[in-house]
């Protein structure tokens, strides 16, 4: 039986385009953490880039970086394509089709990880997949960041935060809302440091852990 074709991008056509609404309310809070929390050079993989619309901002405010966008999800990797076409910016890659729970990624090295609101819509295994991804491809002291709503112990949880975490349930019950301690937890198993929380607009925060 003869093997299926490789998968093309399409020639990045408008119509091919996916929108977050959230992307345009969060993208320049997050790039001021990424500022400060980003090396000066090197690359940055995005796991679960999702439309791409963060990673083309990124890019663009960013331009000494070397984008690489990633997701698992057919449309979502030719939306980024798309919107990465009508961007023209050289130092964005070609997005990998990449599972976050997989053993094997389709990359060797990275200087930095960066992923932005998976670790809710997303089984565990995904969120366990992406640490011990950090830790296998990222060199001593590069940052995995981390981005989305979570469930603090020391903290109240807001009420949309606790609806969206019911919806989340509801729509599939692998997904919901992550207790930080458990993330955190996990990514110390995994050989990464817990360096810092930032709390964010519309109830987010930014994680940073750095590979031991």
């Amino acid at each position: 039986m003869a093997s299926s074709p490789p998968w093309m991008p399409s020639d990045g056509g408008s119509g091919d385009k996916r929108h977050a609404p959230a992307t345009l309310r969060n993208r320049d809070a997050i790039a001021a953490a990424l500022g400060e929390w980003l090396p000066a050079t090197g690359t940055v993989l995005e796991v679960a880039s999702g439309s791409g619309e963060h990673i083309v901002h990124f890019a663009a405010t960013f331009p000494a970086l070397h984008w690489q966008p990633s997701d698992p999800d057919l449309a979502g990797l030719v939306s980024i394509v798309a919107w990465c076409a009508d961007a023209g910016l050289a130092n964005i890659a070609p997005p990998l089709a990449l599972d976050a729970s997989a053993d094997d990624w389709p990359i060797e090295q990275t200087d930095a990880i960066l992923c932005i609101n998976m670790v809710h819509i997303s089984p565990w295994a995904a969120t366990l997949g992406l640490l011990a991804g950090a830790a296998r491809l990222l060199p001593s002291g590069a940052p995995l960041i981390l981005y989305g709503p979570y469930i603090e112990p020391d903290a109240p949880t807001a009420d949309s935060n606790l609806a969206f975490d019911t919806s989340l349930r509801m729509r599939d019950p692998a997904w919901g809302l992550r207790h930080s301690d458990d993330v955190k937890a996990a990514a110390v198993a995994a050989g990464l440091t817990f360096v810092e929380r930032r709390a964010m607009p519309a109830n987010n925060l930014m994680l940073l852990f750095r590979r031991t």
